[in-house]
Order: structure tokens, then C-alpha cells, then sequence
């Protein structure tokens, strides 16, 4: 017997016993003709658009790691759709009936972090009058969402090493660590691996993490089911604006397979919903052309200027988020902090004379 025949007859084996009120929750990818029936505005939906054979893949792995209920790791490119498949797992599995709680790491508050994630105790610091339970014990039995699990400050990644490891938490202030129940699923659009090797993530963080690391591919990588999210996003918003469905042109909808999308599904529907707030045809955008490749050279040869040309045009791209232009030029958040400042310097000592 095949190893793909046995793992065929476990899950036939496991179907019939996967849920007590009748009918299956496993996870699948929808294909367009699918699609194409199917209610845009139901939210709860154990299904994902597409048919590309990766995310087929993707949702057999996520039906099993909702079974087994391990430890997650999703990668891929920002707006490729990785909290929806950590939803798709919530909904799949044994824990469908429990909480569901996603944190942004990148968005935990360098002073309260600790006590956000693992709770805290009456009068364990300033302010703390009451006593908090903390994400982790907040979602007992359900599934905690650890979205941009590479933004994580280094002196916390200890502590959620222990989450994993142990399946308990030590809430500030506390003298006994409290026991927890969840399913940990954690996304990045980093290299985890490249940041394990500069210092910046922890290396046994990262082998618990990715019991089973799963990498949602980006949109041009799956070009042929962009004509069906054009479909599903253009019934979604014409249902919700009540307008007629948009329905491209051969030519348009070449066009928009071809764009690369660096925002991916997100940036999308985004597209076509703006075109329908603003009643008009939707159209693709600008691509920005950087000055160097219209002169085929540098624009000048002046480091400094360089460097704030090139902090300034992060910025710009990333529309201000810090975190996100530090990734672009390659460098740690911190030193994109402590440049920031340099640039300000010239600025405030101009202002002072």
C-alpha cells in the first residue's frame, strides 16, 4: 500500500466520526465554476477560492494540523491571505466552538506586552489594580492567532517558547505558572530562517513553531485564479452597494492577470471595491517607476542623499509604517528608528538658527 493510499484511508476512517451534527468541516479550495455559485457574503464559509494545486495542498495540511491540533506556521507575502486560512483551521477542527483570538505582534506595546500575551496579577506593577487574564488564557480552548510572528521582541520569544513547550504561561507577578489550553497558529511575511541566522528570532522558537510551516503562495504566483476573484469580489460588492456585477473585457482582464499585485488578494479587492464606492470601472494602478531606471543610473553620488532618498521612498511604499520600510532597506527596526532621528537632526537644527 502507498503512502498517499494510507493517508487516504485515514481520513475516510476519520470522516465518519469528524462531526457529531452531521455534514464535513473539512477545509477546501473552491474552484472558479464553484465559486461561482456559492454565497460571497457568507463569512463563515469552510472554503477558499482557488485552483491552484498549492492551496489544495495547503487546505489537506490544514485539515490535518486541525485534527491533530498542533502548532501552525504560516509564511508568505503580506495580503496573501494567511489569517484567513488560520480562520479556515478555527473552523475545521475540534476547537470550532471556542474563541478564536488574533494578536498582532507587530502592534504589542513594547511595556504591557508581557502582561497582554500571559496575563498579570493584582498590583504586580504600576497601575495594575485588577488582575488580567492575558491572551493566552482569554482564548482557553480555542485557537490564538500570532499574526506577524516575526516583529516579536526578542525578550518575550523566552516566554513563548515555554507556551509552546510546556502549555503554561507565567503571568507577571505571578508565583506558579498557570496551565493553558490552545492551538497556537502563528504567520509572518519574513525569512524566519534568515532571521534566525542574524540573531533576530530565537532558532528553537522557530523549530516549535513550524511543527508544520505551510508558505501561502502570493497572487502572481497563481495568475489563473484571479478571474475568479474578480468574479467573487465584483458579485460580493455589487451585493453590498447594490450596483450590477462588473464584468471586464477580455483585454481588462488579461491586463489584470498580468499585473504583479505586490499586495496580493488584499490589494485586489481592494481595487474593485473602491471602483465601487466611487462608481467607476476599476483600474489597475499606478506602477511606480523608480528614478534610477528612467536614467539607468544613480540620481546623484552622494551617499547621505542616497540613504534619505531611499529611507524616504520606504516610507512612501510602505504609507508610513516603519516596521515595514525597515524590512524594504533590509535593516532592524531599531536602525530604522536611529536613522529616522539623523534625518530629523539637520531639520531641527535649521529651525533653531
Amino acid at each position: 500500500m502507498t503512502r498517499s493510499q494510507t493517508f487516504d484511508d485515514f481520513r475516510t476512517n476519520a470522516d465518519a466520526s469528524r462531526d457529531p451534527r452531521g455534514g464535513s468541516l473539512d477545509p477546501e479550495v473552491m474552484s472558479a465554476a464553484d465559486a461561482a455559485a456559492a454565497d460571497p457574503a457568507a463569512p463563515d464559509a469552510n472554503w477558499l477560492l482557488g485552483d491552484n494545486p498549492v492551496m489544495r495542498r495547503i487546505a489537506r495540511s490544514i485539515e490535518r494540523a486541525a485534527d491533530v491540533e498542533c502548532t501552525v506556521l504560516l509564511s508568505g507575502e503580506t495580503g496573501t491571505g494567511k489569517e484567513m486560512w488560520a480562520r479556515l483551521l478555527h473552523r475545521s477542527g475540534p476547537r470550532r466552538d471556542q474563541a478564536f483570538v488574533p494578536v498582532n505582534c507587530a502592534a504589542l506595546a513594547a511595556t504591557l506586552a508581557e502582561s497582554q500575551l500571559f496575563g498579570h496579577e493584582p498590583g504586580a506593577f504600576t497601575g495594575a489594580k485588577g488582575r488580567s487574564l492575558g491572551v493566552f488564557r482569554a482564548a482557553r480552548g480555542g485557537v490564538v492567532f500570532l499574526d506577524e510572528i516575526g516583529e516579536m521582541p526578542l525578550e518575550l520569544q523566552p516566554k513563548l517558547l515555554r507556551v509552546l513547550q510546556q502549555r503554561e504561561v507565567m503571568p507577571v507577578g505571578a508565583e506558579q505558572p498557570v496551565s493553558i489550553d490552545v492551538q497556537v497558529v502563528a504567520a509572518t511575511n519574513r525569512n524566519l530562517e534568515k532571521e534566525v541566522e542574524q540573531g533576530r528570532f530565537r532558532e528553537d522558537l522557530y523549530y516549535r513553531l513550524n511543527m508544520i510551516e505551510l508558505r501561502v503562495p502570493s497572487l502572481r504566483e497563481r495568475i489563473e485564479d484571479i478571474p475568479a476573484f474578480i468574479d467573487f469580489f465584483s458579485r460580493k460588492c455589487a451585493a453590498r452597494y447594490r450596483l450590477p456585477v462588473w464584468r471586464p473585457t477580455a483585454d481588462v482582464l488579461a491586463a489584470f492577470c498580468e499585473f504583479p499585485w505586490p499586495g496580493n488578494v488584499r490589494q485586489l479587492e481592494h481595487v474593485i471595491e473602491q471602483a465601487y464606492v466611487l462608481q467607476v470601472e476599476p483600474q489597475l494602478p499606478i506602477r511606480p517607476t523608480p528614478p534610477a531606471a528612467e536614467s539607468g543610473g544613480l540620481p546623484c553620488l552622494d551617499l547621505a542623499t542616497l540613504r534619505e532618498r531611499a529611507i524616504r521612498q520606504a516610507l512612501a511604499v510602505t504609507r508610513g509604517h516603519k516596521s515595514r520600510a525597515a524590512q524594504l532597506l533590509g535593516v532592524h527596526a531599531n536602525t530604522m528608528t536611529r536613522l529616522l532621528k539623523e534625518l530629523d537632526r539637520p531639520a531641527a537644527a535649521g529651525d533653531a538658527g
